[in-house]
């Protein structure tokens, strides 16, 4: 072997002393492969530091080792934390994760889809922006992946998802803060389109009409700008809130500074509850109550869906597994003080 070049097949056959088919078979599972043989092979392999070609291994109609995310938006901690767990279980499974970005645009879900296919993944992890989409719904029919949906569904379709009880969750928020004596809360988000934003405001509802309350639901808040204007609308009106439910990590935060700026005191003026937690919401003052998902499980759970397919022989609008219920997992409501509960509780 030339110094700098990398090793080859052929050599890793000649240094173990067996054929090339050996070597390929060793290589893709050991099948009609003595344990002797197995051992020796894998040693020079180890010795050598080989690793197949992938893409000749590719035109030879084997798996890319790739598979391809589709998300929102890699700056919102939630999805990065669930590509994290993603590239975990793509590297125990000794495969690479492409990951794209589409900013919640329809559009640009079905250019990624097309892109990464193209790209010969061997499957997709999706977070679509639009659960209705009956394009991707039969764009996922037709191509010989699988596909796994995370975090939001598609609807009325066969694809896998992985998902949180937002509705639960939103309903239990609310629950809490009228355990505690609130009797004008209002609902805070923007994007409201999205499934999980719905199934919240749909949990906020139920709970507020249970208790014989009112809804308010406000959804301008996109930035700052919109919620600070939102807030002090609110302030500003006959029937001021005395809590708020913030259906987003990103509102959470903008609805907190903005109180905090106006300087409004949570909770004694104004309980908050936010849905996601956020890296500083335990050094905030008062520290922030949140309803907490399970991020890193919704990642793992989603990447393990999808390699078990593999193994399943299974293919997108099949009804291997696929024809199930989605898998929810449970939220948790993580009491802080800005909902009125003590400090160390």
């Amino acid at each position: 072997m030339k110094k700098g070049s990398l090793p080859t097949l052929s050599e890793v056959a000649r240094k173990a002393g067996v054929g090339n088919t050996t070597v390929s078979r060793v290589i893709n599972g050991g099948e009609r492969v003595s344990p002797e043989t197995l051992a020796r092979v894998q040693k020079v392999i180890a010795a050598l530091g080989y690793r197949p070609n992938q893409a000749a291994r590719v035109l030879k109609g084997h798996r890319t080792r790739t598979i391809g995310m589709i998300v929102p938006s890699l700056a919102d901690p939630f999805f990065s934390s669930c590509a994290e767990a993603v590239q975990a279980v793509a590297r125990a499974n000794d495969s690479l994760l492409i990951v794209t970005a589409t900013q919640n645009d329809p559009h640009k879900d079905l250019e990624n889809m097309k892109m990464l296919v193209s790209h010969r993944v061997d499957g997709l992890l999706i977070a679509p922006a639009n659960s209705k989409s009956d394009a991707i719904r039969d764009l996922a029919a037709r191509i010989s992946i699988p596909v796994v949906t995370l975090d939001r569904p598609i609807l009325n379709s066969t694809i896998p998802a992985v998902l949180t009880d937002n509705y639960q969750g939103a309903r239990c928020a609310t629950e809490h803060l009228i355990e505690h004596g609130c009797k004008r809360i209002v609902c805070l988000t923007g994007e409201s389109t999205l499934f999980t934003i719905q199934e919240r405001m749909r949990g906020y509802r139920a709970a507020v009409e249970e208790a014989g309350l009112t809804c308010t639901i406000n959804t301008s808040v996109k930035d700052y700008k919109s919620a600070e204007y939102a807030i002090e609308s609110l302030l500003a009106s006959a029937h001021q809130p005395d809590a708020l439910l913030t259906l987003k990590n990103s509102t959470t935060i903008f609805a907190f500074e903005v109180l905090q700026k106006l300087n409004i005191p949570v909770p004694q003026q104004l309980a908050l509850i936010g849905f996601d937690d956020f890296e500083l919401a335990t050094t905030l003052r008062p520290a922030v109550s949140v309803i907490q998902q399970p991020v890193e499980d919704i990642g793992r759970v989603a990447a393990e869906l999808l390699f078990e397919r593999f193994e399943d022989g299974a293919r997108a609008g099949t009804k291997s597994r696929s024809g199930k219920r989605p898998v929810t997992l449970e939220n948790c409501l993580v009491r802080r003080s800005s909902c009125g509960c003590p400090a160390h509780s």
